[in-house]
């Protein structure tokens, strides 16, 4: 499958099970492993299993090879390796904690992601939602 076509295709299925800060980056200079790292955030342990449970289905539903799954187990930080494609899904602390943006961050890839719904008046109050 074309790396573009893989890389929607990743960004889609992440942003189906509401996936947080979606981030692309081409890696094609810093290895030669794997042309683009995918990091998303969940909110927790079966948060990330879901949205890696979800990107692996979409690929291959899509005809795409899904190489490896690691990190299941903990779910703080489940790993999907798609060839060229490769999908860190972190806990904010851990993704916090590890910095891939600093290692893998050199060239982002600008991806469209689909307009997420705001929350009325919550955004304007500087409260978050279900906080009165």
């Amino acid at each position: 499958m074309e790396n573009r076509k893989l890389q929607r295709l990743v960004v889609d299925a992440l942003e189906d099970v509401k996936a947080q800060d979606i981030r692309v980056f081409n890696t094609t200079r810093l290895s030669d492993l794997f042309d683009r790292v995918v990091l998303a955030s969940g909110t927790s342990n079966r948060h990330t299993r879901a949205l890696a449970a979800n990107v692996a289905e979409k690929v291959k539903h899509a005809g795409g090879a899904v190489v490896s799954i690691e990190g299941e187990e903990s779910g703080e930080w489940v790993l999907v390796d798609l060839g060229d494609v490769v999908v860190h899904i972190m806990q904010p602390a851990v993704r916090a904690y590890y910095a891939l943006e600093e290692i893998w961050g050199e060239r982002p890839v600008n991806v469209k992601l689909r307009a997420q719904p705001a929350v009325r008046g919550a955004a304007r109050r500087g409260r978050a939602p279900g906080l009165g």
